[in-house]
């Protein structure tokens, strides 16, 4: 029992229970009553467990308050653990005593609603148990990629917001007034990082990054979590061996830790584990004449979108790389292939399953006079971006980098069909609130 007085619904399953009191508190997750005996589902942060309890243990008034309690109302309950085959995880408490802390109104959250009065209702929609399971996996993931960095001796760093200048040129930007002058809402920590390798050579961030796009595609969203990551001495291919091992250690780590909640989302863990490094490269030419070959109408030049990814890796197992598209589909930062003026040192990592891009990744140009070249191409105004040309003036050495949308990766491990499902307050073009 905890400091509180307390015991989790996890100690209603632990191996020496079956026979022992516990006290619980916890929401209604579901309940009915028959012939004086109540039953209900109780959750808490640790799990669910069956309550019973019997109009003649718990007396007229305290069965009546807890038979009128709401489902999401709560409870304390305190009873002993006994074995029964039918209760979920085969254990329930039966109670002898019950407080209602808070009897609740009617929930109104049921199946058959519309996805936008579900959103409307987000607020309460995301104490489902599917929610739950999401959101349990997504904390995992997290915590996962950066124990991975962390044995990569990769430094967190945490570059603003808040911008003077759009890193990619600004039409996707979201434009504010600030304090009279234009500013923008960062999207992407890309050029905060580069700054911040030169002193310690190895850095990553994790912050949200917002996109002015009006895509209505199940995997866009107009503000997402961003996995950045900057490495000095790097080429590309030392960058797609990071990449890979990161996404392997990742996606084991959480079917690891995770596969009660993988289960419950459709997801058996073993699939999650049969995700191995190497991972399939593929060159932006060949892919074109692939995709050619299937009927796409695509040649050189044409821009790889979601039914393009679809279509080369919905066979697949695991992520597929992507590399060296044309230099015109890519920021104005990154490196022109030395064997193909046409191309940049880039690569896309596409997931299994028909899922599309989750990472983007480039090496970075690091001469001063093909930046300004690109820059001015791009038609940005040179001027913003003197802070950065500054970064190739002192010391500029080889160095690549990547972005790793965070909600994209989880709607491939989850299988889930929006990408909306991966996020609890899920931002759009058509939606901001709640």
């Amino acid at each position: 029992m905890s400091a509180s007085g307390f015991d989790t619904v996890a100690r209603a399953f632990a191996p020496d229970a079956i026979g022992r009191t516990v006290r619980l508190r916890g929401w209604v997750l579901r309940s009915r009553s028959s012939g004086g005996i109540l039953f209900l589902l109780l959750r808490d942060r640790t799990g669910v467990v069956q309550v019973t309890g019997r109009r003649d243990l718990l007396g007229d008034a305290v069965f009546d308050a807890v038979e009128h309690t709401q489902v999401e109302g709560a409870l304390t309950v305190e009873g002993a653990v006994a074995e029964d085959r039918r209760a979920p995880g085969g254990r329930e408490v039966r109670a002898s005593a019950a407080t209602v802390v808070h009897a609740g109104e009617p929930f109104p959250i049921f199946a058959e609603q519309t996805e936008e009065f579900r959103l409307d209702k987000r607020h309460l929609v995301i104490r489902s148990q599917e929610h739950v399971a999401t959101f349990r996996i997504k904390a995992e993931l997290l915590r996962a990629c950066r124990e991975f960095l962390d044995r990569e001796e990769v430094l967190e760093m945490t570059p603003p917001v808040l911008s003077g200048n759009a890193a990619e040129g600004g039409a996707d930007a979201f434009q504010i007034d600030y304090f009279g002058r234009p500013g923008y809402l960062s999207q992407s920590a890309q050029l905060y990082l580069e700054a911040l390798l030169f002193p310690h050579e190895r850095v990553y961030a994790l912050t949200p990054s917002f996109r002015a796009e009006k895509s209505r595609t199940p995997r866009h969203l107009t503000e997402y979590l961003h996995l950045e990551v900057e490495l000095a001495w790097c080429d590309l291919a030392g960058l797609l061996g990071f990449m890979e091992r990161m996404v392997e250690s990742v996606v084991h780590a959480v079917a690891e830790r995770r596969p009660h909640e993988l289960e419950a989302l459709g997801r058996p863990p073993a699939e999650l584990l049969a995700v191995r490094a190497p991972f399939p490269r593929v060159t932006y030419t060949a892919a074109i004449d692939r995709l050619a070959a299937q009927g796409l109408p695509v040649t050189f030049g044409s821009d790889l979108g979601t039914a393009e990814e679809r279509a080369l890796t919905l066979e697949e197992r695991t992520p597929v790389f992507v590399t060296h598209f044309p230099r015109e589909l890519k920021a104005f930062y990154m490196l022109r292939s030395p064997d193909d003026p046409r191309t940049v040192e880039a690569a896309d990592l596409l997931a299994p399953e028909g899922y599309g891009e989750i990472i983007g990744a480039s090496c970075r140009e690091t001469d001063l006079a093909g930046l300004v070249e690109r820059i001015r191409a791009v038609g940005a105004n040179l001027e913003e971006y003197e802070w950065y040309l500054d970064l190739r003036r002192h010391g500029s050495v080889p160095h690549a980098g990547f972005g790793l949308g965070i909600e994209r990766m989880l709607r491939w491990m989850l299988r889930r069909e929006h990408i909306r499902e991966t996020t609890p307050f899920p931002r759009t073009p058509a939606r901001h609130t709640p």
